[in-house]
């Protein structure tokens, strides 16, 4: 499959904060919430640390290298030039963040070989459903943030943002695995939905298409929201947001079970793995209501969350 060609836009200012607003919320904070309301309370009051897994770093290098591959001319963008951007950027994401390296005990050479070829093969998957030489992103990698409700800061960071002759918008999120497909997917597009309700805020324009490219499948899948079905979804975050409040002022967050569990870094703590949260924060009640907006969940932007 080979995207249309698309028009340059320049990116628009962050949105204005205004003193209304007493909380922010992510969609990845959102779909953690939707997911296991404990596993919200563990990332995003505990704070609980993470160790990336291999799945996660992989999704983020593959993120990077895109990224970067657009800075290219567009004759350039071939599948050799991303393959040779593996390494390059492997190396600066070990400089910024110097713990992956311990992802490969003793930086076993042959480990991190096989690593980056896993990368370039997800990338040979990209260059599948895309011709990057016919797409000219508005914006790559772009923080974007409205105000629902006159309370609740939404915003979040968009894989790539693609705007047509025409004004049409097109929100692009790549996807390299990692959770089971069925639910994974659905999380997936409630994230796109959460930025197209912010475009559609900020920018007054309903996205014409939501993508998914599923790099590991080859895959392309397309939604296409309408504004009613945004209204919809803007009364779903809101309500949302409310169960976080009353879950937090009664310190209630309970598990909620799933397929995903098999995934989850937090088995220990949790009851249903016959472990005990941590005392809940005393400090929680008071935290800064704009830390989730100021905060990148790790790693990020571009792991598969």
């Amino acid at each position: 499959m080979t995207a249309e060609p698309v028009t340059t836009q320049q990116q628009t200012a962050p949105t204005q904060v205004p003193p209304t607003v007493r909380a922010s919320l992510s969609p990845s904070r959102a779909a953690d919430f939707k997911t296991c309301p404990l596993l919200y309370r563990f990332r995003s009051i505990d704070r609980l640390p993470e160790r990336p897994s291999v799945e996660q770093v992989r999704g983020t290098l593959v993120h990077a290298v895109l990224e970067r591959l657009f800075d290219l001319p567009a004759a350039g963008r071939t599948p050799t030039a991303a393959g040779d951007l593996v390494a390059p950027q492997w190396d600066r994401l070990v400089t910024e963040q110097p713990e992956l390296a311990g992802l490969f005990p003793g930086d076993d050479p042959a480990a991190v070989a096989d690593f980056l070829r896993s990368a370039t093969t997800l990338l040979d998957g990209y260059f599948t459903v895309e011709d990057p030489q016919r797409l000219e992103p508005a914006e790559r990698e772009s923080l974007i943030s409205a105000v629902v409700d006159d309370e609740l800061l939404i915003r979040g960071y968009v894989d790539r943002l693609d705007v047509a002759p025409d004004g049409a918008l097109r929100v692009v999120d790549y996807k390299t695995g990692g959770a089971p497909r069925e639910a994974f997917e659905a999380r997936a597009l409630f994230q796109l939905k959460f930025y197209a309700l912010v475009l559609w805020r900020t920018r007054g324009v309903v996205p014409r298409v939501l993508r998914l490219l599923y790099l590991r499948d080859a895959e392309v899948c397309d939604y296409t929201p309408d504004a009613e079905e945004l209204e919809r979804f803007e009364r779903t975050v809101v309500a949302l947001w409310r169960a976080i409040e009353q879950a937090t002022e009664r310190q209630d967050f309970r598990p909620r079970p799933s397929r995903l569990c098999d995934w989850c870094s937090h088995q220990a703590h949790c009851p249903t793995f016959g472990g005990t949260p941590p005392p809940f924060p005393e400090a929680a009640a008071g935290a800064d209501p704009l830390r989730d907006a100021r905060s990148r969940p790790a790693p990020a932007p571009g792991a598969d969350e």
